[in-house]
């Protein structure tokens, strides 16, 4: 039997489902990607930045899956069991409806932690429904061979560096290195699939009905009685929990990190070669999350970021960058070696697929802002920071003051030069105002007379040169009349008044020039060379960002209009990408933690504002 994947069951099916058409489960150490279809085709064990077990959507015939769909004819829908991370997939057939629960537990003893177990459950809810499946690990992203052992009902997959352990409740057979099972279930019948990994600490254990039932419900009750912690009740709660939980799933329990997305390379424009691995702790984005997570009332979220802040991110390190890298592993490491994987020919063939990521070592200002806005919100809403803690800040201000005025790379990491950007300059500017402010507010020792002097000149720089007469707009770098979206940050930010007649009539050339239909591009790569080919779709943040910046100017109809039109973006379950293309496609990957925190925050105000 030569080795397909089986996407769909309608003949001429295409190779690659959309990035949207996925939904996302995982345990807070991992995830996985599960198609509309029932494949899944993106895990990496045991840790989010692990080399991949399942990158199908990646590249159809190399990149290994785990397939379960009806052999009959079906249509399929997706949604989540409520208030949960446990996703199931429905197939709808002419002789009945079967569905998939798809789950991985989530437990705080270490040595079912090892296990890294996902649980695959099928059941029959009327008539009767034939079913096939076929697991086709690719280790190391597709490059290391394996073995396959059949021990009854187990199938061991061993590589030279990992193993996979798959019990089932059905025959399995083996078919080259693969696994295939084909079976019915009837109405009230159950067949059950569980992925562990193995090793020699790690005695084989079966799946059987039962105990999937036990921890199907042990998985519920954890992320309800997580879920059950918000404390907000406006309009968009769906959403809004929606992306609670995804944020959840995007944090890695062990080192309280919290990753930009669970994927690397999904093409910000297909054939495009903007694809960039974003499987690791960027300082600015989990910065943001901590913002979303307290405005929602997840205060121990914020507590294990800053364990991680603490732990694994020291003042003085003496990288090229500064005293902070931009980005960090999930267990705090600083390298992070970019490479291409050239045997793998990227999703839908936008290659290339990277590992890594090249841009840890680029100067960006902009995150010192951030990190301690978040230690300020953190102190503010959640639990008074440590002395140690103030120290860092200290130091960390101190460098803003001497480094603020350098050229860098910017908030989106182009590699077309460094430039003056004015959202580096206005972070640097929130650094150290929210640096004074928890002075002030604690009595925290600080060179306040120096501080306060370095914060009215960016603020005087800004004004001076970051405005444009030509454009009436505030512009995206010193000595030019490029726009920007990231811009949108300054009445955010508190820098400048959202009513004042600079900031309005720079709300409206930003409209007129990258606002299309509510969706928010970062700027034209045209006029602002970036140093990459091809364009980009729309960055949804951006799009948030312009909602609460409607918002904030008084404009609360065309907010409430935007942010409502930015939800028929979200895929069918409420996850996002990173940006949205030309037909309203998701782009890059998937999910992303900046548009779900950025939605949270809109969503917040956007209530507030409407009462």
């Amino acid at each position: 039997m030569a080795e397909q994947p089986f996407y769909q069951n309608a003949p001429g099916s295409p190779r690659y489902l959309p990035i949207a058409e996925h939904g996302l489960i995982g345990n807070l150490r991992s995830v996985a990607l599960v198609g509309s279809n029932g494949t899944i085709d993106w895990y990496c064990s045991p840790s989010f930045d692990a080399p991949s077990v399942f990158a199908a959507v990646l590249d159809a015939e190399r990149g290994g899956f785990f397939a379960m769909a009806a052999t009959v004819p079906a249509r399929t829908k997706q949604f989540y069991f409520p208030d949960t991370n446990v996703l199931i997939t429905r197939f709808y057939t002419d002789e009945g409806v079967g569905e998939v629960q798809d789950f991985m537990p989530v437990t705080g003893e270490s040595a079912e932690c090892e296990r890294h177990r996902l649980i695959r459950r099928v059941l029959c809810v009327r008539g009767t429904v034939p079913f096939r499946v076929r697991v086709a690990p690719r280790f190391d992203y597709g490059a290391a061979p394996h073995t396959l052992r059949l021990l009854g009902d187990t199938a061991l997959f061993e590589s030279a560096d990992k193993s996979l352990l798959l019990t089932s409740t059905v025959a399995l057979e083996g078919d080259g290195p693969d696994v295939c099972a084909d079976f019915k279930v009837s109405e009230g019948e159950s067949a059950v699939f569980a992925l562990d990994q193995a090793g020699e600490e790690i005695v084989p254990r079966g799946c059987a009905r039962a105990e999937a039932e036990r921890e199907f419900e042990a998985t519920v009750r954890y992320w309800r009685r997580w879920l059950h912690q918000s404390r907000y009740r406006g309009r968009w709660r769906e959403m809004v929990h929606r992306s609670a939980l995804t944020l959840k799933l995007l944090t890695y329990a062990p080192t309280g990190a919290i990753v930009a997305a669970p994927t690397t390379s999904l093409p910000e424009q297909l054939g495009g070669e903007r694809n960039w691995d974003y499987r690791y702790v960027w300082i600015r984005d989990a910065a943001f999350a901590v913002y979303a997570l307290l405005r929602l009332g997840f205060s121990s979220e914020a507590a294990a970021f800053m364990k991680f802040v603490t732990t694994y991110i020291s003042p003085g390190d003496g990288f090229a960058s500064g005293p902070l890298q931009i980005m960090y592993g999930i267990d705090g490491r600083s390298d992070l070696p970019e490479r291409e994987l050239g045997h793998l020919e990227g999703h839908c063939g936008s290659a290339p697929v990277r590992v890594g990521n090249g841009a840890a070592g680029q100067l960006q200002l902009d995150i010192y802002g951030a990190l301690i806005d978040s230690i300020y919100l953190y102190d503010k809403w959640a639990e008074p920071i440590s002395s140690a803690q103030w120290d860092d800040v200290t130091r960390l201000v101190g460098w803003v003051c001497d480094h603020w005025d350098q050229p860098d790379e910017g908030v989106w990491e182009t590699r077309g030069g460094r430039k003056n950007f004015l959202y580096s300059r206005l972070m640097c500017w929130v650094a150290i105002e929210r640096a004074i402010r928890l002075a002030n507010q604690r009595g925290l020792p600080a060179d306040l007379p120096c501080w306060r002097q370095c914060r009215d000149t960016i603020y005087r720089r800004i004004m001076d040169r970051g405005w444009s007469e030509r454009r009436h707009a505030f512009v995206q770098h010193e000595g030019g009349d490029v726009l920007d979206a990231s811009v949108l940050m300054m009445p955010l930010a508190k820098f400048i008044a959202p009513t004042d007649p600079k900031w309005l009539s720079t709300l409206d050339a930003l409209t007129e020039d990258l606002v299309s239909d509510s969706l928010v591009y970062r700027y034209d790569p045209q006029a602002s060379p970036d140093g990459l080919r091809g364009d980009e779709g729309t960055f949804s943040i951006c799009s948030f960002w312009y909602v609460e910046a409607l918002v904030r100017a008084g404009r609360v109809d065309e907010a409430r209009l935007a942010f409502e039109k930015m939800l028929t973006y979200a895929n069918h379950l409420g996850l996002y990408a990173e940006e949205i293309g030309r037909t309203g496609e998701q782009q890059g990957n998937f999910p992303q933690a900046f548009t779900h925190l950025s939605l949270i925050s809109a969503a917040f105000n956007l209530d507030r504002a409407l009462g």
